[in-house]
């Protein structure tokens, strides 16, 4: 399945941003879900991937890429500012898909807006999620804090 022009937009946007980091540049746009609520983000720097010391210091930045996502669907992140787990925006991008035989065949394709609802629909097979990021995306590993919405 093909990226969607929204999916491939918001991913050109943060790897524009991530580029062309500008440490004052903040940018408060709703960029991000995560636990429920939308998250703008700063883009800092593409980071190496990491070692058996410090995996756990990654969350998780799912990104839906097939063209039947619903409008305002953004990646979603593992956790977000407020929750014990989030690492201070350092990511591990994943890659997501809507199945056809799964979720998309009944026609209704929900905004996912948490790492629970995207898990929820991976166990039901609605969603194949691949570790790694795809062609044009985000960094498969990079640091954007999730910042508020202004």
């Amino acid at each position: 399945m093909k990226p969607s022009l929204g999916t491939i937009a918001t991913c050109l946007l943060l790897t524009t941003h991530l580029a062309v980091a500008d440490p004052g540049a903040p940018n408060f746009m709703p960029s991000v879900w995560g636990d429920g609520q939308v998250w703008g983000t700063k883009g800092t720097t593409t980071l190496p991937a990491p070692n058996a010391h410090n995996l756990g210091s990654f969350d998780v930045l799912y990104v839906i890429t097939n063209s039947n996502n619903p409008e305002g669907q953004l990646p979603v992140s593992e956790a977000a500012p407020g929750n014990r787990s989030y690492n201070g925006g350092r990511w591990f991008t994943h890659s997501v898909e809507w199945t056809a035989e799964g979720f998309m065949a009944h026609g209704i394709v929900p905004v996912l807006t948490s790492a629970d609802e995207l898990a929820f629909h991976e166990d039901l097979g609605h969603l194949v999620v691949t570790p790694g990021s795809f062609p044009g995306g985000p960094p498969v590993y990079f640091q954007c804090p999730l910042l508020p919405v202004h």
